[in-house]
């Protein structure tokens, strides 16, 4: 299976281009964490500015980036608790919130359920 090009980038310019992606339809991405920036892996705070969010972490599944969701209407600060619990575990993560109220992920790759049945 042939790799999108965003696949191959970088970790910190797959995060940029994606800030100005949005950016340029008025949506804003922070960055709450950096972290590696070759290789780090991506954990998506989506807020959707009504007190609720839903967590998305990265995975590789067949040379394909895919997420999983932790809980699409989590109550923020469960969100946020469950984002700090998961970058304490890795110094490499990335914390990255998007402030969207349609709940779009804004970067590539598949949301899949169960990752098992991938």
């Amino acid at each position: 299976m042939k790799k999108l090009m965003s696949e191959k980038l970088p970790t910190h310019l797959l995060v940029s281009a994606q800030i100005r992606t949005a950016a340029q339809q008025g949506i804003a991405i922070t960055i709450i964490r950096k972290g590696d920036p070759s290789s780090g892996a991506l954990l998506l705070k989506i807020n959707r500015l009504d007190g609720t969010a839903e967590i998305l972490t990265q995975m590789w599944m067949d040379d394909e980036r895919v997420w999983t969701s932790h809980g699409e209407h989590l109550p923020e600060k469960e969100a946020d608790a469950l984002a700090a619990e998961q970058a304490s575990f890795d110094p490499d993560l990335w914390l990255i919130e998007i402030e969207d109220k349609k709940g779009r992920a804004w970067f590539p790759g598949k949301i899949v359920e169960d990752p098992s049945c991938f």
